[in-house]
């Protein structure tokens, strides 16, 4: 081993054999370990299933439709404004608390007081349930009867049955 240089001064050279040593080992262990990295694990993709059957309605979700010529359906069966005021506050309470929802989809065609009348139907049916829910209860304070949310769609006919012909 050479400490110094040329009259006893010490050398300035960066002594590189121990770098290089490391770097072959290394390189080695890289080389070694790469065909064991290269292996590909399966991999299953799931399948989309279509179907052309549409959904039945979620029981807990009530819908009622309105057509442009006044029939309407509750769920699937068709009932008239009376029918719907008797069987609604029931179909209400069967919706658990805070989770009362109506769905009405109403034709761009049906007049405004028929859709009004339904929308106070609504109404109606969710302070009968609360007022019910209320009556049981009456140990839970705080807790309200839990008012029913509505939302309501229009549905729209496509275009060219709705063009004047002419």
């Amino acid at each position: 081993m050479d400490a110094g240089g040329a009259k006893g001064k010490q050398k300035s050279d960066i002594n590189v054999t121990p770098l290089i040593d490391i770097v072959l080992v290394l390189l080695i262990v890289f080389i070694v370990m790469v065909p064991g990295l290269d292996k590909a694990t399966k991999v299953v993709v799931p399948q989309v299933v279509v179907q052309n059957k549409p959904t039945p309605p979620d029981p807990n979700n009530i819908l009622i439709q309105m057509d442009q010529d006044g029939s309407m359906t509750l769920q699937q069966d068709k009932i008239d404004l009376q029918g719907l005021k008797d069987k609604l506050p029931e179909a209400v309470m069967l919706q658990p608390l805070n989770y009362r929802k109506v769905f009405l989809k109403v034709d761009e065609d049906v007049k405004f007081q028929a859709m009004v009348d339904v929308l106070d139907a609504i109404r109606v049916a969710s302070n009968t349930a609360k007022a019910n829910s209320l009556k049981e209860l009456d140990k839970f304070q705080g807790q309200d009867g839990g008012d029913t949310k509505v939302a309501v769609s229009l549905k729209k006919r496509p275009a060219a049955a709705t063009a004047n012909v002419g």
